[in-house]
């Protein structure tokens, strides 16, 4: 059984830091990209950050230069460091990866079950 485990949201204010980390726990044979997500209240689920296995990053143009993606493949898990939060950036934030568990030996989309990060102003 593979799972998300995400961790590090809260409260901060504008103009602070989070660090967000997912931990990917399983019977894992790979994992390819490793994305972060987000979705304020009203709004559709829209993607952050994205990194692949050899670590090439993209990002959502509102974050770049403020938040930077990274991942430890030794431990299955990926970060999100965000800096410079804004008000605009207070949301729900997923972590989600495509994943080959070994078995079967098939890639998945997996999610995590969400962590909130609120930024006051």
């Amino acid at each position: 059984q593979v799972q998300l485990v995400e961790s590090g949201g809260g409260l901060v204010q504008a103009g602070g830091s989070l660090r967000l980390s997912c931990a990917a726990s399983g019977s894992i044979f790979s994992i390819n990209v490793m994305d972060w997500y987000r979705q304020a209240p009203g709004k559709q689920r829209e993607l952050v950050a994205g990194i692949t296995g050899s670590g090439s990053t993209n990002y959502r143009e509102s974050v770049k230069g403020r938040f930077t993606i990274s991942r430890d493949n030794a431990k299955n898990t990926v970060y999100l460091q965000m800096n410079s939060l804004q008000s605009e950036d207070t949301a729900v934030y997923y972590c989600h990866a495509q994943i080959a568990p070994r078995e079967p030996r098939y890639v998945f989309s997996f999610w995590g079950q969400g962590t909130q990060v609120t930024v006051s102003s």
